[in-house]
């Protein structure tokens, strides 16, 4: 495969990654009961959710500046692919195991959502290693 030295594909894709990191994180970081509500779950103390919210915001933002220059960046991106693959397996392990009275839908939806954009990362890092890549 023929690496790209247009970094359009992988911009893009960085790019989805960081709009479902933020809204997902400024969920968690402020209406975190909301979020407990509709998994339709067990009802638990959600305050410290909103840590996590935190830290999706803050990849959320990393991304959006790597997107502007994905130059050298090759970890950043490898990083937040392998995290979206292993959140996407968890979730998939949390489907299979649902909670009973638990919204199916609220544990589907976001580990398809984190598998694709996993795949679809590890496939522009692929695409554009040139322009990832150190110049150690």
């Amino acid at each position: 495969m023929t690496e790209n030295k247009n970094p359009l594909f992988l911009k893009v894709v960085i790019l989805i990654y960081a709009i479902v990191a933020l809204v997902y994180g400024l969920c968690f970081l402020f209406v975190p009961d909301f979020l407990v509500n509709m998994s339709g779950g067990e009802p638990v103390f959600h305050g410290w959710l909103r840590w996590s919210g935190g830290v999706c915001v803050g990849l959320g933002i990393g991304s959006l500046m790597v997107m502007r220059n994905p130059k050298n960046q090759g970890i950043f991106v490898t990083t937040i692919a392998l995290a979206t693959l292993l959140a996407g397996l968890a979730l998939v392990y949390a489907w299979i195991f649902i909670e009973e009275g638990a919204n199916v839908w609220f544990t589907a939806l976001p580990s398809i959502l984190l598998l694709v954009i996993s795949g679809l990362l590890w496939w522009s890092r692929q695409n554009s290693k040139d322009i990832l890549k150190s110049d150690q």
